[in-house]
């Protein structure tokens, strides 16, 4: 039986290699490039939309243990991620276009996926297993279809930040480095107290894109827009996005007042963009505002920032820890239309709901992955937790079991090591489970 997998992103291009590289035969629907989901640019699977970065790959970090968990589960993306990274400091960034390229070559290479370049309506619940994997950007069509079958939707506005032309950076006016060391991948843009202030008040006063059906309660924590920020007070910049702590300008040797971080987008450098600067300001205010910034004077914009809606199910009363429908068999769901949020989270979910639908077509129960894991926690957190309405959630140790220890960084290092272990169980019994039956 071949596995319908709906979307080519991050969570659909994980679960389609995945499967296949199981024996399965997957047709796997993209819309792109015919229709658009009004971000993405492009037809390529697995596109990067927000940012080039996975986050952090250090144990330290949530983020970092979900990366090394994804590794061990045998994620197809993040192996091709680490070709493609580009200088990000302890973070891992990729060229966006080398990625979606090699995703998407050996997506086409592939022999048991079968490309459907078409906008699904609807799903065949009878006769068909589906992994439905469309995104926060569903298709209208389809939304309307699952608004249908389960009666309950939630959604949030979401934003993305502009990329900038290196060649039109005055570097003078900036320096690289990391925070706490004098080297280091980022472009930081120092502004005065008299320059982030002129900056701050036409910020807050510029002039917005008008979005149907906007309310700023939906606005997601981690993703708010720079304005937005501004808005709740004139030192709310320096204390997020424009955090100057632990930057130090070689030009006066102290820590500016305020600055503005530039990552590169692509291995070349040739693309940079301005990092936690998501954005609803019209593309004109857009350029007059974010001009003010003393390196970005005379910039040229290759994207400006936008703001979108962003749709996913209830899944604390829709799903099981399988990511499977409760009420329909066959029917699972991965990536961010779970409630789950980032990039390394859709692609390790995916993997998790490929393995799912492999024991399913098997005839055997879910394997649950312990909720000790950081995968594990995040996925008892969108479907058992009880959280309803559920908040969209990234991953953080804030969604482990607790454990003893006497401050914050022992305590998240026990989580991890607690993790750790309980991955290499899984992953034992997972694999002998396989065997058995394979004999």
């Amino acid at each position: 039986m071949k596995v319908r997998v709906t979307g080519g992103g991050l969570a659909g291009s994980e679960v389609a290699l995945s499967l296949a590289g199981m024996g399965i035969e997957v047709e796997l629907y993209e819309m792109r490039p015919s229709a658009s989901t009004g971000v993405h640019q492009s037809g390529s699977f697995a596109e990067l939309v927000c940012s080039n970065s996975l986050k952090s790959e250090s144990l330290d970090n949530a983020s970092g243990l979900l990366k090394e968990e994804g590794i061990k589960l045998g994620s197809k993306l993040l192996e091709i991620a680490h070709r493609h990274r580009v200088p990000a400091g302890k973070a891992l960034a990729v060229d966006r276009e080398g990625f979606s390229r090699e995703v998407s070559d050996l997506i086409e290479s592939t022999p048991l996926i079968e490309i459907r370049r078409e906008e699904v309506s609807s799903l065949d619940l009878q006769r068909r297993v589906n992994v439905v994997c469309t995104g926060p950007l569903t298709s209208p069509k389809l939304e309307n279809f699952l608004g249908q079958l389960f009666g309950e939707h939630l959604f949030f506005f979401d934003a993305v930040s502009p990329i900038v032309e290196a060649g039109s950076i005055d570097f003078e006016r900036g320096f690289f480095a990391n925070r706490y060391s004098e080297e280091g991948d980022y472009l930081n843009c120092p502004l005065k107290g008299e320059e982030y202030g002129d900056f701050w008040k036409e910020l807050v006063g510029a002039e917005l894109s008008e979005m149907e059906n906007f309310s700023d309660r939906y606005l997601f924590e981690r993703c708010q827009p720079v304005e937005e920020i501004a808005r709740s007070g004139f030192d709310a910049l320096r204390f997020g996005p424009m955090k100057p702590v632990g930057l130090i300008d070689p030009s006066s040797g102290k820590e500016p007042f305020a600055v503005v971080q530039l990552r590169k987008e692509n291995s070349s450098g040739s693309l940079m963009g301005l990092v936690g600067f998501q954005t609803r300001l019209q593309w004109g205010e857009q350029k007059r505002v974010f001009s003010m910034i003393p390196a970005l004077r005379n910039s040229q914009f290759v994207r400006y920032g936008v703001m979108h809606r962003n749709t996913y199910l209830n899944s604390p009363i829709l799903l099981d820890k399988n990511l499977g429908s409760k009420e329909y068999g066959g029917l699972f769901f991965a990536g961010q239309i779970t409630g789950l949020e980032g990039y390394v989270e859709a692609i390790v979910s995916g993997r998790v709901a490929a393995l799912n639908v492999e024991r399913y077509l098997r005839g055997v129960g879910a394997l649950p992955i312990p909720v000790t894991t950081m995968i594990g926690g995040l996925i008892e957190h969108v479907t058992v937790s009880g959280r309803s309405p559920l908040k969209p959630v990234y991953s953080n140790f804030g969604l482990l079991p607790p454990v003893a220890g006497r401050g914050k960084r022992d305590r998240n290092r026990e989580k991890v090591s607690r993790a750790r272990d309980d991955m290499d169980f899984f992953l034992k019994e997972w694999r002998s489970d396989r065997n058995d039956t394979e004999e």
